[in-house]
């Protein structure tokens, strides 16, 4: 299944900002883990994760530094700030009421979601089409 893009990029800043809030990690690091947390549904790239790491660094949401990593290779690591998990909270709490929402409405539409495929469907009597 491909996750649809505009849901991947309104995803992107709730998912990098819980990754470190797990503990200060680097680029590569975040991509295994979505990809691991995701079960493979989503793999994300350099090209898409790094301009969320600069644009999150910007707003003061992380910051990062340069460390040498044991292979002698400079690695720049990201780490939450107070500002950042604050955010995630509040991402937390829209992304919490998006998925009831969600819930509540696909519930409600449960029958008209299994419908066979070949079932044709046609407008209640009375609707203009």
């Amino acid at each position: 299944m491909e996750i649809n893009k505009d849901l991947i990029a309104a995803s992107s800043t709730p998912i990098v900002l819980a990754i470190l809030a797990e503990g200060d990690s680097y680029g590569y690091a975040i991509l295994q883990r979505v990809r691991e947390v995701s079960g493979g549904r989503m793999t994300w790239t350099d090209g898409m994760l790094y301009p969320v790491l600069h644009r999150l660094e910007r707003q003061g949401l992380v910051e990062a530094r340069w460390e040498l990593a044991e292979s002698g290779r400079r690695r720049k690591y990201y780490r939450i700030t107070p500002e950042g998990r604050a955010h995630l909270i509040q991402e937390r709490q829209q992304w919490q009421a998006v998925d009831a929402t969600l819930r509540g409405i696909w519930a409600r539409a449960r029958t008209i979601l299994i419908l066979p495929a070949a079932t044709p469907w046609s407008p209640p009597l009375g609707a203009i089409v």
